[in-house]
């Protein structure tokens, strides 16, 4: 409904009748904004105490455990699920290594299916291309289906779902598998009989399988089980604990530098129309990478996502189409001399843009500095995409599905972020990871059309049903999945903590629209995620 409000409080142009939607105010208020000067001091502990623990892991786990197979399983899994493999980089590699060698050797052998589907899992994971017919032993050879016995060990029965997401394209085992233990996995949460602990883990991993889970969720959620597991190690799970309570305080710290540079610029009160979510941005930037190392690149990411929903709301729901003609001219330019030809409220916009993106420049070393220039190149790329659909929507036009998603995975706003997440990642990234990125590659277009159609799912006609439009919307959803899975095995066209990127922006599209627009309307899930993630500290006892 088109409601008439002024540009901005000072503007003293006429009223123009503007399409607008009113969205509810931060539920956060200011607290975030001040992180406690007394937390550094006992950080400074906890440092110490993680420092000493991890070389009690390497000492008790990584070099005394006995060659076998399924410990050094459960052992790569537990470090990867508490959240600690970038802690032990090199030990992990080792353990696969061992891991993929043994599995050549008994890929026709292993006849227990949890060991069969963590080490599938694990190796796949990691970029091993091992081969789905190892589950074909599962199978009635007289049904061709997987034996209704399976069923009666749960935890295999979550093993193999888990492995069953990391399908490619044409794998029909892995097809049949996650159809199969879904329905079983989903009769057991129901079941009255199933245990209370048990059937909780079994709905979370219903709803968010690990592949597509956020790596500080998963390792939140699955330090309460290890540590109800009798077998868990004490160090392993005090180390979990105390690095988790340090790099959220990090995470407090960097929130609060952001939200007061979120007051200074005023949008909130400056453009009434726009989502006030700077919490939730964050969140996104901390979902693409989380740790310690990136701290700069969560800044830049976080502030670049705050102008991408303010640029996507002015283009959705306020700006006039002449205007979206001038400010789409002048991103393209990016000189403050276009500034004048704006609307006053857009002026605000566009040199508070420019200036943002004159202070990465600034923060980046000489030799990194010219990585702002394909951000900036990035975001004019995105600008087009917005005005591309804008004109439709002026022209009353409807796309087919195929236009619609060469113009919606860009305007999904992921290529922007992949590309500017990449500015703050170090030495691992050259001027050739910038080229290949803007070169379409299909990762990063693969999370676009999981951003794209996960939001977006319901909101476009395509000349077909709505229930056609669904099921087909869908379909890409899956294909690009499979497609984010087969980049990621080896060898790689780009390193893999590049192609990572892509990964965890799918996982978080994933948090936020899976149950409708959970950044738009922040609801009890996305409550409890930031809670978890910047709030409530585990406890150590």
């Amino acid at each position: 409904m088109s409601i008439t409000i002024p540009v901005l409080a000072q503007n003293t142009r006429p009223e123009i009748p503007r399409r607008t939607a009113t969205h509810h105010p931060s539920i956060w208020g200011d607290r975030f904004l001040n992180y406690e000067s007394r937390d550094m001091e006992r950080n400074g502990r906890t440092k110490q105490q993680v420092e000493e623990l991890k070389e009690v892991v390497r000492r008790e786990l990584f070099k005394n455990i006995a060659k076998n197979s399924s410990e050094q399983l459960k052992l790569v899994d537990s470090v990867q699920r508490l959240g600690l493999s970038y802690h032990f980089k090199r030990e992990m590699e080792e353990a696969l290594q061992h891991i993929f060698e043994t599995y050549q050797n008994k890929v026709s052998h292993d006849r227990d299916l949890y060991d069969v589907a963590l080490r599938f899992r694990l190796l796949r994971q990691y970029g091993y291309n091992v081969s789905s017919d190892v589950f074909e032993t599962f199978k009635d050879e007289s049904t061709g289906k997987y034996k209704e016995c399976l069923a009666d060990d749960i935890s295999s029965m979550l093993a193999f779902y888990e492995a069953s997401h990391l399908g490619l394209h044409g794998e029909d085992t892995l097809e049949e598998a996650l159809v199969f233990t879904t329905t079983l996995l989903k009769s057991l949460a129901s079941a009255e009989k199933t245990d209370r602990p048990l059937s909780e883990q079994i709905i979370c991993a219903l709803k968010w399988p690990q592949l597509k889970s956020l790596e500080r969720l998963q390792a939140r959620q699955y330090i309460s089980i290890y540590q109800d597991d009798a077998s868990h190690n004490k160090a392993l799970l005090e180390l979990a604990k105390l690095d988790f309570n340090l790099l959220q305080s990090l995470y407090k710290k960097e929130l609060g530098d952001i939200t007061r540079w979120w007051k200074e610029v005023d949008f909130e009160n400056k453009l009434p129309y726009i989502r006030d979510r700077i919490v939730e941005l964050y969140v996104w930037a901390l979902a693409v990478y989380f740790e310690p190392q990136y701290s700069l690149g969560r800044k830049i990411l976080t502030k670049v996502l705050a102008f991408i929903s303010v640029l996507d709301d002015t283009c959705d729901s306020y700006a006039t189409f002449e205007e979206l003609e001038l400010f789409t001219a002048a991103i393209e330019r990016w000189d403050i001399k276009f500034k004048n030809q704006l609307p006053e409220y857009m002026q605000l916009i566009f040199e508070t843009l420019l200036n943002v993106y004159q202070e990465f420049e600034k923060e980046m070393g000489n030799e990194e500095r010219y990585r702002v220039h394909y951000a900036k190149e990035a975001m004019k790329r995105l600008a087009r995409a917005y005005f591309d659909e804008a004109r439709w929507l002026n022209q009353g036009y409807i796309p087919s599905l195929e236009e619609y998603l060469d113009v919606a995975w860009l305007s999904s706003s992921i290529p922007t972020i992949a590309i500017t997440s990449f500015v703050g990642m170090g030495d691992i990234v050259s001027k050739d990871i910038f080229e290949w990125a803007f070169n379409d590659p299909k990762s990063i277009r693969a999370s676009a059309i999981i951003g794209r159609v996960m939001n977006d799912i319901s909101s476009h006609k395509h000349g077909v049903s709505e229930q056609e439009a669904y099921e087909e919307l869908n379909k890409q959803v899956i294909k690009a999945w499979k497609d984010i899975n087969r980049e990621l095995l080896k060898p790689t066209v780009v390193p893999m903590p590049v192609l990572v990127r892509a990964l965890n922006l799918s996982r978080a599209n994933d948090l936020f629209y899976k149950d409708g627009d959970g950044y738009t309307q922040v609801g009890k899930e996305t409550k409890d995620s930031v809670a978890a993630l910047l709030i409530d500290s585990i406890p150590l006892l």
